[in-house]
């Protein structure tokens, strides 16, 4: 009998055969997702995450994914669900949550807790027509945070290209470039 090995909540051995099947045939990596947004009313959206493309191939998720987008009061809306920047923002914590936590589990680190802030500027003055907003495709700032407790594993980041510090169990430690 196979015993399955579950760390940080992923088949290890499971996605050991996928980065290997991956290193054979690098197509097995090539994936095309995509949203369907529809307005609903005022400054509300809902935005359905079914289908998407594996190496060519149409398959669905299990389920369909509904998200609702609304703007917060200040902005006109009714505050029905998280904006359009909120829901990038939160976007970007999951793609780095998983990264880390699929690297982790695949180099044998056991987390506890794993936790991202991430944050972006908007400066309205383009969205709205005004003459001395910013150049189009110049935001402000963005910036992101992340934290993992673990008992083989730290991180602390300040940017999308984190720089990560990891303990070994003897104490030393190395840096190495996160993605």
């Amino acid at each position: 009998m196979q015993t399955t090995v579950v760390r940080n909540g992923v088949d290890v051995d499971r996605l050991v055969q996928t980065i290997g099947a991956i290193g054979e045939d690098p197509n097995i990596a090539r994936f095309t997702f995509r949203a369907k947004t529809a307005w609903q009313d005022g400054a509300g959206s809902r935005g359905e995450i079914h289908e998407f493309d594996h190496m060519g191939q149409a398959t669905s998720h299990a389920t369909a994914h509904t998200l609702v987008g609304d703007e917060p009061d200040v902005l006109l809306g009714r505050d029905a669900g998280p904006n359009a920047v909120e829901l990038a923002l939160a976007a970007l914590g999951f793609c780095y949550s998983v990264g880390y936590v699929y690297n982790a589990a695949a180099r044998g680190y056991e987390l506890e807790e794993l936790t991202f802030e991430v944050e972006g500027d908007l400066d309205l003055r383009n969205f709205v027509g005004s003459p001395t907003g910013r150049d189009r495709g110049s935001p402000r700032s963005a910036s992101g945070a992340g934290s993992a407790r673990g008992t083989r594993a730290r991180r602390s980041s300040r940017s999308s290209a984190a720089t990560c510090r990891t303990r070994r169990p003897s104490g030393t430690s190395w840096r190495t470039r996160c993605r």
